[in-house]
């Protein structure tokens, strides 16, 4: 393999050097910002064998090389086009740039809560398999395993504790990766976490309870009644306040003589911050995350298997755009109360898009007689069930076309019949295959047959689709021949 030469035809491929504005690459993708991308040449990078795909996101351009081969050919390409040595963070910030004010907010969004999910998904799967040992009727009538077995009693309470944990704790965690996102001193933002969830506060959990009952403490300020409530699973009002806390402390650093830096400005902007998060941004954005959380249960609750249909119908859309990792921190409030809410039906959704996606995927490998197409598809099918879908989404099924009309149908039904049995996820994890153990037990049963039917109808639809292409396909020949 001539890596050079590769290097040489992608860039040919997207438009010469001087369409390329920063480019990086990570373990399977070249991740390129282009100065314009309608001067990229698809058809040219189809043809190339060593191209298993490509696709458009969040203002970059990737091309999947794979692991290895990326590394060598990205190492010419930046010779051939002067590019320094960039880090894919790098190319993210150039790539921001491009982005109109919603995708940046988006954007932001995604900056903040994927570099915790890791801490979520393992808190909210330990919590899973807390409810598969603590469920009754789940294996046995009448019983929980626990019940059944009193000496795992104790391995079930610490499961808990161990899960529950993440989401207790969970304005720490996104306190210091929002203030970092900001601009701030990320361990400031961790240390406004910790504020908001000291264990001398009244447990925000209990809040409704004691503001029925007229028990809410205060602290008395000169006159002034401030709540002493904490934030335990909340995600609006940690937001807010981490962004407060990274602009007070830009803006102290400005006028804080460097002297006295370290010791002033770390001082006032944690009691600046908690002072104003306490009376005004905390009581107000509460209430305004309250208000989104009821908000979406009732459209869920109210739209029904419509509502379902239409969400899975339009989940995969919305992943092209890049709109879906809004959806993480609705997500992460929707399982921080899981007692009003009863777990997340996005992850449902998300996990019927991708199991459609793997079936178009695979309905592809099993019609196609390209070779290029089923040495991917096979791989990215696979993939696509497991959880991960751009390469079954962007490296077969938008290319093709075809299926993924077949895989958002296919989604749209899967995600009807799990809306209609109330299917909800307890945690986040792989939504696919391995997303069983996330799902809230009573009703893994309907997640299992939800599966089956994305997968079916996906399939199905694609093969029916595959033989309509086909034979316009001959009938286009048959005519340029007789021409």
């Amino acid at each position: 393999m001539d890596h050079k030469q590769i290097a040489q035809e992608i860039l040919d491929a997207i438009g010469g050097q001087e369409n390329v504005s920063a480019a990086a690459h990570c373990a399977t993708r070249l991740r390129l910002v282009l100065n314009d991308e309608s001067n990229v040449d698809q058809t040219a990078l189809d043809n190339m064998d060593v191209v298993k795909g490509t696709f458009s996101t969040g203002g970059q351009f990737q091309i999947i090389l794979g692991s290895g081969t990326v590394n060598v050919v990205y190492k010419h390409l930046a010779e051939l086009t002067g590019q320094s040595e960039m880090s894919t963070s790098d190319v993210k910030d150039a790539a921001t740039k491009k982005l109109n004010p919603i995708q940046q907010f988006v954007k932001t969004l995604s900056d903040i809560f994927v570099p915790i999910i890791p801490a979520i998904v393992a808190g909210g799967l330990l919590m899973g398999i807390n409810n598969i040992l603590t469920a009754p009727d789940l294996f046995i009538e009448g019983k929980s395993l626990v019940d059944a077995n009193p000496e795992m009693a104790d391995l079930a309470a610490l499961i808990n504790t161990f899960a529950n944990a993440a989401f207790v704790f969970l304005p720490i965690l996104i306190g210091f990766s929002a203030t970092k996102r900001f601009g701030g001193n990320p361990f400031l933002g961790a240390t406004l976490g910790m504020l908001m969830v000291h264990p001398d506060l009244l447990n925000g959990y209990g809040y409704g309870a004691a503001l029925l009952n007229n028990e809410v403490p205060v602290w008395n300020i000169l006159g002034m009644e401030i709540e002493k409530v904490g934030y335990q699973g909340s995600v609006l009002p940690v937001l807010a306040a981490s962004y407060i806390l990274a602009k007070i402390e830009t803006a102290l650093r400005k006028v804080v003589p460097s002297a006295l830096d370290n010791l002033l400005t770390p001082l006032f902007s944690i009691f600046i911050t908690g002072v104003l998060t306490f009376t005004f941004v905390g009581p107000l954005t509460r209430s305004a995350g309250n208000l989104l959380t009821d908000g979406i249960v009732w459209m869920y609750d109210t739209t029904g298997v419509i509502g379902g249909i239409i969400f899975g119908l339009l989940y995969a859309p919305i992943v092209i755009t890049g709109m879906h990792h809004s959806f993480i921190a609705v997500e992460t409030q929707l399982l921080a109360d899981l007692v009003k809410t009863g777990g997340s039906f996005i992850f449902v959704i998300a996990a019927m898009s991708n199991i459609a996606q793997g079936a178009a995927t695979l309905a592809v490998l099993k019609t196609t007689k390209n070779a290029k197409i089923k040495g991917t598809a096979s791989a990215a099918g696979i993939s696509a069930l497991l959880g991960i879908t751009e390469p079954a989404m962007f490296g077969i099924n938008l290319k093709l076309r075809y299926p993924f009309i077949g895989a958002i149908v296919g989604s749209a039904v899967g995600s009807g019949f799990a809306t209609l049995f109330k299917v909800k996820a307890t945690a986040l994890g792989a939504a696919g295959l391995p997303g069983i153990i996330s799902i809230r037990p009573d009703v893994i049963v309907s997640y299992i047959i939800g599966m089956a039917i994305a997968f079916a109808v996906a399939f199905a639809v694609t093969i029916v689709l595959a033989k309509r292409d086909e034979k316009k396909t001959i009938k286009q020949s048959d005519k340029a021949a007789a021409a």
